[in-house]
C-alpha cells in the first residue's frame, strides 16, 4: 500500500523579487519539512531579509510561489499570513516597549479575539470572557519562558536577552505553525546565546513548531540547525545538511573567510 505523502511545512519555488534594475533574490527554492529546524545564511546584503519579507507579506514576489502546509500564500498580506500560520521575530528586537510584558503578549493573541469592536466598545459580556482566556493564554506562554515573575513590568525594563524571549513568546501566541527568527542572537553575549540555543530547542519541542532561522553565529547555526541553505547575491549557492554545507569550500569562500 502506498503511503499518503504529506507536504512540507514550507515549500518556496522559484522565488524572485526585483527592486528597479536589482534583483535582490533570483529563483529560490526550499523545502522544509514540519518540525525542522532550519537555517538560512549568508554575507550580508545576501537577501535573507528579504526571503523573510516575501514569506511573510511585507514584499510581494516578483516571480514564484511560497506555499505553507500545501496551501499557496503568495501575495496575501502580512495579517492573513500570519492567520495561516506564520510568526516572525526580527533583528532589531520589535516590542511595545511602553506596554506591560503581559500586554505585549495579549497583542500576538489579537489575532485570534472572539468578541466584536461594539462588544469591547461597549464592554459586553462576550469581551470579558475573551479578556479572561487571553490573560490565562498570555500567562502561560510567559511561565513557559520564565517571564511570568515579570508581568506587570514594562518591555523596555527588561534585560536584553528577556526582552528577545518575550518577542519568541509574543510571535508564539499567535499559534504559529512557522516561525522565523532574524538574527535571533544578534547583539548577545556567549551565555546569552547558549540559553538561546536551548530556548529554540525547547520551542521546538513544546509547541511541536517548525522553525526557519536568520543567523551569522556559526556556532549557532551548527549546533542546531539540521539542514541550512546559504544565499550569495541572492541566489542560493549551495544546500543541504548543515556539517557537509558549513564545510563546502564555496561557503567558507564566500562567507565563513569573509
Amino acid at each position: 500500500m502506498n503511503e499518503e505523502k504529506t507536504a512540507p511545512m514550507l515549500e518556496v519555488r522559484n522565488l524572485s523579487i526585483q527592486f528597479g534594475g536589482l534583483r535582490a533574490v533570483d529563483g529560490l527554492n526550499l523545502k522544509i519539512e514540519k518540525g525542522s529546524l532550519y537555517g538560512l545564511i549568508g554575507p550580508n546584503g545576501a537577501g535573507k531579509t528579504t526571503v523573510f519579507n516575501m514569506l511573510t507579506g511585507v514584499y510581494k514576489p516578483t516571480t514564484g510561489s511560497v506555499l505553507l502546509d500545501g496551501q499557496n500564500i503568495t501575495g496575501k498580506s502580512p495579517v492573513e499570513i500570519n492567520r495561516c500560520g506564520i510568526a516572525r521575530t526580527f533583528q532589531n528586537i520589535r516590542l511595545f516597549k511602553a506596554m506591560s510584558v503581559l500586554d505585549n503578549v495579549k497583542a500576538g493573541l489579537h489575532n485570534q479575539t472572539k468578541y466584536t469592536t461594539i462588544e469591547g466598545v461597549l464592554r459586553l459580556p462576550r469581551y470579558f470572557k475573551e479578556e479572561k482566556r487571553m490573560n490565562e493564554r498570555a500567562s502561560e506562554l510567559l511561565e513557559v519562558f520564565g517571564l511570568e515573575g515579570e508581568k506587570s513590568q514594562l518591555a523596555q525594563n527588561l534585560p536584553y536577552g528577556k526582552q528577545r524571549k518575550l518577542e519568541i513568546a509574543r510571535a508564539l501566541a499567535t499559534d504559529p505553525k512557522l516561525l522565523l527568527l532574524d538574527e535571533p542572537a544578534a547583539g548577545m553575549n556567549p551565555n546569552e546565546t547558549a540559553e538561546l540555543m536551548e530556548t529554540i530547542r525547547f520551542v521546538r519541542e513544546k509547541f511541536d513548531m517548525t522553525i526557519l532561522l536568520i543567523e551569522h553565529d556559526m556556532k549557532l547555526v551548527s549546533g542546531i540547525c539540521e539542514q541550512i541553505t546559504v544565499l550569495n547575491f541572492g541566489q542560493e549557492l549551495t544546500q543541504g545538511e548543515t556539517s557537509a554545507v558549513l564545510n563546502d569550500p564555496k561557503v567558507v569562500a564566500a562567507y565563513l573567510g569573509e
